[in-house]
């Protein structure tokens, strides 16, 4: 598949494409649309593209996502943790076998959809680094 050409759009640049959110929950390269290239740990991005050989390590996610999963789901468990407490009192040990995994298991899965939604919006909207415009 050529490159994209630089002055193309990119709503032309990702026609045929899924949408954002299924292209994130599917972990599909933002290139060429093939679906689970993106990630070849848990969390960890891939180095490239298996299929199109797209570089993802040109872009940038950084710890967003995480910070944001972590206040996010945080404060839900809290406050899903402090409702069960007061419906059924259970002991302290039935609390850490509950939320625990049950924290773990939200924030590692719901981490990758958002680097890959992050990743995606990047390559879509071409963003990196501060240009100047006349170059």
């Amino acid at each position: 598949m050529a490159d994209t050409p630089e002055n193309e759009t990119p709503d032309k640049q990702t026609e045929g494409q899924p949408g954002l959110v299924a292209a994130a929950l599917s972990a599909s390269c933002p290139k060429c649309g093939t679906k689970g290239m993106l990630f070849d740990g848990i969390a960890q991005f891939a180095k490239r593209c298996r299929v199109c050989g797209l570089d993802y390590t040109q872009f940038n996610v950084g710890d967003g996502p995480a910070a944001f999963l972590t206040l996010i789901i945080g404060t839900i468990i809290v406050i899903l943790a402090i409702a069960v407490d007061f419906a059924w009192a259970p002991p302290l040990w039935v609390h850490a076998m509950l939320w625990i995994p049950i924290t773990a298991a939200a924030v590692i899965g719901s981490l990758r959809v958002a680097k890959a939604a992050l990743l995606i919006a990047e390559y879509r909207r071409k963003a990196g680094e501060g240009r100047i415009k006349d170059e």
